[in-house]
């Protein structure tokens, strides 16, 4: 548990992130975020809010990071649906582990029987369920045409909106670069909010019911 707390307390580092891998570590971590089940937890939002900050500061190329960031956007939900086409409905009976949790996948569901196949440009901008909503397309047998095209919106439309929030945010802010694990933190927050809502109407659903 020590070990896993450590681990967590540098991945959330988003700024050593960065420093230490640049454009190659953002790109794996997106690809790994957006495409296998043990990224659920990795800090997408955040990072790609920081680069764009260590961007605006010459530190990054902003074209590549906007480049890599979406291809490796749209490459981890196109495994994902690999995935999901391929193990069907037996993902639902696989058991629980520390990176798979079948509530992740019945959360993705609900999203899916409310939005539709839109879910997955709208699940880019919640946490966890970015990471199952092309798993469950794929054991939904989504028209693999319709993903695609949702999938490139999704991915370039997440990567450029929060990357470019933070370049833009720097523009506005000198050194905002000196205050940025207070960026990273309304990030967090915000990022956050679209699943607390979701939670509040369902519990409010489930108490009118």
């Amino acid at each position: 548990m020590e070990a896993l707390l450590r681990l967590l307390h540098r991945l959330y580092d988003v700024r050593a992130l960065i420093q230490w891998g640049g454009l190659s570590l953002v790109g794996a971590v997106v690809f790994t975020e957006t495409g296998l089940f043990m990224g659920f937890f990795l800090p997408g939002d955040s990072l790609l809010v920081t680069a764009g900050v260590f961007a605006r500061a010459g530190e990054l190329r902003l074209g590549w990071l906007l480049l890599l960031g979406s291809a490796c956007a749209v490459a981890g939900d196109q495994l994902g649906y690999a995935i999901g086409a391929r193990a069907g409905q037996a993902l639902y009976q696989r058991p629980d582990s520390w990176c798979f949790k079948k509530a992740h996948l019945k959360r993705t569901h609900q999203f899916f029987e409310r939005y539709g196949a839109k879910t997955i440009v709208l699940a880019r901008f919640v946490p966890i369920v970015r990471t199952f909503a092309p798993v469950v397309a794929g054991v939904g047998e989504m028209r693999y045409r319709r993903f695609l095209a949702y999938n490139v919106l999704g991915g370039v439309g997440w990567v450029c909106a929060t990357a470019l929030a933070g370049y833009g945010l720097a523009s506005l802010i000198p050194n905002v670069e000196s205050r940025i694990h207070e960026v990273i933190l309304v990030v967090i927050v915000l990022s956050l909010l679209p699943a607390a809502f979701e939670f509040w109407r369902a519990r409010r659903r489930a108490l009118a019911g």
